[in-house]
């Protein structure tokens, strides 16, 4: 199996509730797009009437993952919120199918809410692919939170191109600075030269390798570990959280704190779902958006921390870890950004490229 199932709520989500998910509504609350008893009315008196809701949160990610646990204890503070009539249930990826899948339960009200990565979506919003740009947020983590939550690029501008594909973002968050593994170290543009790198099916992502004289290889998650394993890829990024639990240092000998990127998820709802929900249903779920934004934060610093830890005292398995000096990054950055000129020209159009000059502006303003 890809990926390790650990009991992370110990360490990550230490006071929580009780998970509740168990469906305790009546016959007529269903999970089936989040319906109630007829006669639920619009003045926000649904939730404090007896209805009961039933709904299901859909994550990219496994029990002990970032993903995973923001949605389980999104899950219990809405239930306690609701005196327990609100109930959603959590699936982890794969249980529902592949991300694309989940996307598509998503846009057709199947389930109500999904943690949607961008960069699986850049074939249907291809101005979701900004994530991908490289050394474009500040290097300050908590920097790059408080853009996420208050950038009019994003949250606006953006969130209405999801909007229109039947997504609706509630919130963006970061999941920490993504790494490099390889098996070979990767400290210069020059460690890239014919290097296998794993990357998404994103073409801004692929360019961005290309640029650094990398070979981009497109490949699933399912497949990664293995590939990693037989050498039919050399190297892949993604946060230290996912790259010791999916034990892709396992299968690498050399991991580089390069910083590069952030890896950045949304939460998202139906819209047609949300918008027919009574008035102070959706308060509450804003309400619970709003209060989860620090927790994400504290749970997947706490993650990327320990595990880093944990990676460097794996004898069984030793990785050599390396951090790029200042000057080693300023290498890649170089190269790295007249890819932002090929986001502007050739994935996307006036709309895009008017996103990216305000992000732009917001991200300077912060620094």
């Amino acid at each position: 199996m890809l990926f390790k199932k650990r009991g992370w709520k110990s360490f990550a989500v230490a006071g929580a509730l009780t998970l509740a998910l168990a469906a305790c509504g009546s016959e007529d609350a269903g999970t089936d797009g989040g319906t109630v008893d007829e006669g639920a009315g619009d003045d926000g008196a649904a939730v404090d009437s007896g209805e009961t809701y039933n709904w299901q949160f859909v994550t990219e990610e496994v029990q002990g993952q970032v993903q995973y646990e923001y949605a389980a204890e999104f899950a219990e503070l809405i239930n306690e919120k609701s005196d327990g009539q609100i109930n959603i249930d959590v699936f982890e990826f794969g249980q529902l199918g592949s991300e694309v899948d989940q996307v598509e339960q998503l846009q057709n009200g199947i389930v109500e809410f999904a943690i949607v990565s961008p960069g699986f979506t850049g074939g249907m919003v291809a101005e979701g692919q900004v994530f991908a740009l490289q050394f474009l947020f500040p290097d300050d983590q908590e920097v790059t939170q408080e853009i996420l939550n208050t950038s009019e690029a994003l949250n606006t501008q953006l969130a209405g191109m999801y909007e229109a594909h039947n997504i609706k973002p509630l919130a963006f968050f970061t999941e920490g600075a993504m790494q490099w593994t390889g098996s070979n170290q990767l400290r210069t543009p020059a460690d890239f030269e014919n290097f296998k790198m794993r990357t998404q099916e994103s073409p801004l992502i692929m360019e961005s390798y290309r640029a650094y004289g990398a070979d981009p290889s497109p490949l699933s998650w399912s497949e990664l570990y293995t590939s990693l394993d037989r050498g039919v890829v050399d190297g892949q990024e993604n946060p230290i959280f996912f790259i010791e639990d999916a034990s892709f240092h396992e299968v690498q000998d050399h991991m580089t704190i390069s910083n590069h990127n952030n890896y950045v998820a949304m939460t998202t709802v139906n819209p047609d779902f949300y918008n027919g929900l009574p008035e102070d249903i959706r308060a509450l779920i804003d309400e619970t958006v709003e209060e989860m934004q620090p927790r994400v934060f504290e749970m997947q610093a706490e993650m990327n921390e320990a595990l880093l830890e944990s990676i460097e005292n794996d004898t069984a398995n030793p990785t050599e870890v390396y951090e790029l000096t200042e000057e080693e990054r300023e290498a890649f950055r170089e190269l790295a950004m007249p890819v932002r000129d090929f986001f502007r020209d050739e994935v996307v159009g006036d709309e895009g490229r008017e996103m990216l000059e305000l992000l732009e502006e917001e991200i300077a303003a912060q620094q």
